[in-house]
């Protein structure tokens, strides 16, 4: 992703900025990723701490990475998507009425784009494992970005099949999130665990 892309965003938001969102560090120096998730969910049984949302964090993540995904699950109400499934890849328009979870989605769909194209996995804790091939294989992957009226339109295309189903299979996780919020994130994570 070009920086002057990342620039035309800004411009077109006009400087509005994510409201700060309370992230507390939550690893320990001697607790690793794994060890974080199985402390969250150990028994099958997950605990959720809606208030402050800590599997939103991650050992990659900045904590306003963090507060970003905290602003689009809380107000996940206001968000409306749509996605055609391609041949090649996908092609998705997403938009919210709120002025401060779209300044925040458009923050995170810009800065996953751009983590994807340099390999920088964020390890969310509960990121979906969907994404590992995007970041394996980022140089797969081509995508085009457009921040409309009506907006912000992503095209990502592939001619690796595998990038293809996973760029399709995460297409519709984010559609399910986007409708139903952190229920549809604990759905995914209960289903991948077997439960």
């Amino acid at each position: 992703m070009k920086l002057v892309k990342w620039a035309i965003a800004l411009a077109l938001l006009g400087g509005v900025s994510v409201a700060a969102v309370t992230v507390l560090p939550i690893f320990a120096p001697h607790m690793d990723h794994d060890a974080m998730h199985q402390r969250m969910h150990g028994s099958g049984q997950m605990s959720h701490d809606e208030a402050n949302m800590p599997g939103l964090r991650g050992r990659n993540a900045t904590p306003e990475e963090s507060a970003e995904l905290a602003v689009m699950f809380r107000g996940f109400e206001t968000l409306s998507r749509s996605v055609e499934n391609l041949p090649n890849g996908i092609r998705t328009l997403t938009n919210s009425s709120d002025p401060h979870v779209m300044a925040a989605l458009t923050s995170h769909i810009i800065g996953m784009i751009d983590r994807v194209d340099t390999k920088n996995d964020p390890e969310i804790i509960v990121q979906s494992p969907t994404l590992d091939i995007f970041f394996q294989r980022a140089e797969s992957i081509t995508t085009e970005i457009d921040i409309t009226d009506t907006g912000i339109l992503v095209v990502q295309t592939s001619d690796d099949p595998e990038m293809v189903a996973a760029l399709h299979k995460h297409a519709a996780e984010v559609t399910a999130m986007s409708e139903r919020g952190m229920q549809a994130l604990h759905e995914m994570m209960m289903e991948r665990q077997g439960g």
